[in-house]
């Protein structure tokens, strides 16, 4: 086959943050089917400095900076009728770059990472196109309205998005989900299936990375009586501010009538105005970006997933049942993991009642937490390892595939 053309709309080194993971391990393994050329944005320095790495596993890249204004995106995207998603990650830059590529280039496959980078496939090319939409964006910000925030706003960019999400279905000879859930879903709201090929790829793990052996526990956490609870992830994505004001809002505040020591613990980048005003709440500790999760989550007396509204595969969750940590989490964040309730994990609805009394059962007790960790982190290395989830990757890109279009 020839090369592969793979557009993400941020560089995906460091592997830090759930997107950049997913998309880190497809740019890996497609580069060991065939040269790769990579196009992507930039939107920190971190990013930047990710270049390098980039350099190292592809044939050639091109690095955007994306600074454009989220209001002048906004206005650009009513004039032109398309979702901001689209106007806020468009650059005439790279649309060039791509189209010099393809011309000088024997680019046989373009492989889409996100619904925003779709855009950039000329209506010409007459390759292999698969695109990994990871999740069905449009119902999430349907969701978002649903909820009453910014209707009008959320609403609009929920309808356009789920337009732009069919045209391309119909332009792509593959389209990925990460799970069968939110391809079902996808499937639903698809005007016509005629001529779609929707498959599913899931999130997988590093398991080796993920190991509570491979390091230890937060020292100072440690040193305080708990039960301690643990949140990770980018803390400015709103499902996941949602999820850390919910706790502590309501969970925090029962855990600590039942455990008057009980701690919540936030870990991620960029935590919001919202989140920072209640530091110092008690029990309650903000620690923002850290160089390493893991001591955090080796800390953990139980790792917290409430999500309210979510989309797709959790990588908190998969790390954190890597590292032999039992997992409370909501059924909107256990999407997309087969794993069994009460064995592998805790699955309850955010009620702060019933999940004390699962903490109560579980977590409290060291030898049923012990054994829950244990049977977590043999679930993930059987089910969730990134070879594996991404076995079927060289079949959906090689050219010449015969069953393209009759999977869905």
């Amino acid at each position: 086959m020839g090369d592969i053309l793979f557009l993400a709309h941020r560089v995906p080194f460091p592997p830090n943050r759930g997107d950049k993971i997913r998309a880190h391990h497809l740019l890996r393994k497609l580069a060991s089917i065939a040269p790769v050329h990579a196009g992507c944005f930039a939107e920190s320095d971190e990013d930047r400095m990710g270049e390098a790495e980039l350099q190292a596993i592809c044939a050639s890249r091109c690095v955007v900076n994306r600074s454009k204004p989220l209001v002048l995106a906004g206005a650009e995207a009513v004039l032109l009728n398309k979702p901001v998603s689209l106007t806020a990650f468009h650059s005439a830059k790279l649309q060039s770059w791509v189209c010099e590529t393809i011309a000088a280039q024997n680019i046989a496959t373009i492989v889409i990472f996100s619904g925003q980078m779709g855009q950039y496939v000329p209506d010409d090319f007459d390759g292999r196109v698969v695109i990994d939409l990871c999740d069905v964006d449009s119902a999430k910000f349907e969701g978002y309205a649903e909820a009453g925030e910014r209707v009008w706003l959320n609403s609009r960019e929920g309808r356009l998005l789920a337009a732009e999400e069919e045209r391309l279905c119909k332009r792509s000879d593959t389209t990925i989900l990460i799970t069968e859930n939110e391809a079902q879903l996808f499937r639903s709201r698809l005007k016509s299936s005629d001529g779609t090929n929707v498959t599913v790829l899931g999130n997988g793990i590093d398991a080796e990375f993920f190991d509570q052996k491979a390091v230890e526990g937060d020292a100072k956490i440690a040193a305080r009586s708990g039960p301690h609870f643990t949140f990770t992830g980018q803390m400015d994505y709103r499902p996941n501010e949602q999820a850390a004001l919910w706790v502590i809002d309501n969970f925090l505040p029962a855990a600590r009538t039942v455990y008057p020591d009980a701690e919540f613990h936030i870990v991620g980048r960029n935590p919001t105005a919202k989140l920072l005003a209640h530091q110092g709440d008690p029990g309650l500790t903000i620690h923002g970006e850290v160089p390493d999760v893991r001591p955090f989550i080796a800390a953990a007396d139980c790792v917290l997933a409430p999500l309210l509204i979510a989309r797709g595969v959790q990588n908190k969750v998969l790390e954190a049942m890597a590292m032999a940590k039992p997992v409370l989490a909501t059924p909107e964040a256990a999407t997309g993991i087969p794993a069994g309730d009460g064995e592998h994990w805790m699955v309850c609805p955010a009620d702060p009642e019933a999940m004390i009394k699962r903490v109560a059962a579980t977590v409290m007790d060291p030898s049923a937490n012990d054994r829950m960790g244990e049977k977590a982190r043999a679930f993930v290395l059987k089910h969730h390892a990134w070879d594996a989830m991404l076995a079927p990757l060289e079949t959906m890109v090689a050219t010449g595939h015969a069953e393209a279009r009759n999977a869905a």
